[in-house]
């Protein structure tokens, strides 16, 4: 199986959002009558877009406008929101820094430690403007911090980072029981990641956890890739998570979501990711964008912080418009990158799928050119105007 990379040495082929294409359907659907609903456990979810768990991107005020639309902004726990009672002037600083000292400037920033009462804190902030609150945690505080949290009644917990496993391995440090800690934060729901193979995925559904994250230094923000080498494609990674979740269901009865996170700036690559297998999506850069963001236009890795290893940089993506314009429009340009739960609804109705499970199905194609082809007056243009 595999392409020959050398002598004795075969690497799978594998494929990213802007190698493929969706097939329209032979039945067309008005986009108004399709469902975009998911599920984490027995909470429906309205919208398939998830905000990410980035300082510049989710602000307890951020989750609460974003809940307003029906979807799930995640706050960081060990961010800015957790280590300053008011993080504005931080936020600001960053925002104005040089980009040859934005790295150093984030670490610095960085280091005051985290203060558990903030924890508490900015979850009730969330509930008590009547909206759902998710927060983020990595393996090492998860227990901890995870405890908090729900005894401030949280309604989603997140485990992340950069490369989940079942079975990790260390002569340092006890390794976090993912199964344990999902039987102790029952009733609420434990989404794991991140992951890219269809081996791990299993193994963390098997954990008893409510979902599992999907992808490895796709972000715009994100260094992973080019400091460490490592990851998956997420057309390819979403596909093999895709396997694993119902196989999953088909063994133990139990549908467990699979999130596909990063890599996604426009609306044409949610819907390729949802088409490939995700039932939804976590996405950074273009809420980053938005008129409520706390970033001031820019964003930056939850990596980035990292003392010894920074894999993660500062992005400047701009402030192009509201929150709404961003989630249901009017859009204002023509890039993809406002009203993406229009850009959803409109390619499940020219796919002809009713619900997301049904978009799940949809036929796909290798389509390298897709995004060129016959656009040569576009390239054209848009040479000239930077020129």
């Amino acid at each position: 199986m595999g392409e020959w990379i050398g002598r004795g040495r075969k690497a799978r082929r594998s494929y990213g959002f802007d190698e493929v294409a969706i097939v329209p359907g032979s039945v067309t659907i008005d986009p108004e009558d399709t469902d975009i609903s998911w599920k984490i456990n027995d909470q429906l979810i309205d919208l398939p877009i998830m905000a990410a768990a980035m300082d510049g991107v989710v602000s307890p005020n951020f989750a609460i406008e974003f809940s307003k639309f029906g979807g799930l902004a995640i706050l960081n726990l060990e961010g800015v929101w957790t280590r300053y009672e008011d993080p504005s002037d931080i936020l600001a600083e960053i925002a104005q820094a040089t980009p040859q000292k934005a790295t150093e400037l984030v670490q610095r920033l960085y280091e005051p430690p985290i203060q558990e009462k903030f924890i508490g804190e900015r979850i009730e902030q969330i509930k008590r403007a009547g909206a759902k609150a998710i927060v983020s945690a990595i393996p090492q505080r998860a227990e901890r911090f995870g405890a908090l949290a729900k005894e401030a009644g949280v309604d989603i917990f997140v485990m992340q980072s950069t490369v989940s496993t079942v079975r990790h391995e260390s002569s340092r440090v006890e390794a976090l029981d993912i199964a344990k800690l999902v039987r102790a934060m029952d009733p609420v729901p434990v989404l794991v990641g991140n992951c890219v193979t269809y081996e791990t995925t299993l193994e963390l559904m098997e954990t008893g956890a409510a979902g599992v994250l999907i992808g490895i230094g796709p972000g715009a923000a994100c260094t992973t890739r080019g400091v460490l080498g490592v990851g998956v494609p997420q057309v390819t990674a979403t596909a093999d998570a895709a396997a694993a979740r119902d196989q999953h269901l088909k063994m133990k009865g139990r549908y467990v979501p699979i999130i596909t996170d990063g890599g996604m700036s426009a609306g044409g690559d949610i819907c390729k990711a949802i088409a490939t297998g995700a039932d939804a999506v976590i996405v950074g850069s273009a809420f980053a964008k938005a008129e409520e963001a706390p970033g001031h236009g820019f964003h930056w890795g939850m990596a980035t912080p990292h003392l010894n290893l920074p894999r993660g940089t500062r992005v400047h993506v701009g402030t192009t418009g509201s929150l709404r314009n961003i989630l249901i429009g009017p859009a204002h340009l023509d890039d993809g990158t406002q009203n993406l739960i229009g850009a959803i609804k409109t390619c499940m109705g020219y796919v002809g799928a009713r619900t997301i499970r049904e978009f799940q199905q949809a036929e796909m194609v290798i389509a390298p050119a897709i995004k060129s082809e016959g656009k040569i007056f576009q390239q054209t243009q848009h040479i000239g105007m930077h020129a």
